[in-house]
């Protein structure tokens, strides 16, 4: 069970760097984006350290509140989660 937890999370992780890339040259390019709900639900599904190192390592979205506080807190929360879950055995 927890291999299967480890791959959920290092997709989602994955899947939520990419895009906050992905969505950094969309901006540029004046493309279509991703939609901001996308990256709160990749978030809340695992996938906030991922979402946050995109916001870092493109600088991107870092001055919207929901994304400069949101993130980090639900990244907390699942941290706190993580080691209470780990804690129970």
């Amino acid at each position: 069970m927890r291999q299967w937890i480890g791959l959920w999370l290092l997709a989602v992780n994955a899947a939520g760097f990419l895009l906050m890339g992905s969505d950094k040259r969309r901006a540029i390019l004046r493309a279509q984006r991703v939609p901001e709900r996308v990256f709160l639900l990749l978030s809340v599904l695992g996938g906030a350290a991922g979402v946050l190192a995109g916001m870092v390592s493109f600088r991107h979205k870092t001055k919207h509140g929901k994304f400069a506080l949101g993130v980090p807190a639900i990244l907390l929360a699942q941290i706190l989660l993580g080691f209470w879950l780990l804690a129970r055995g």
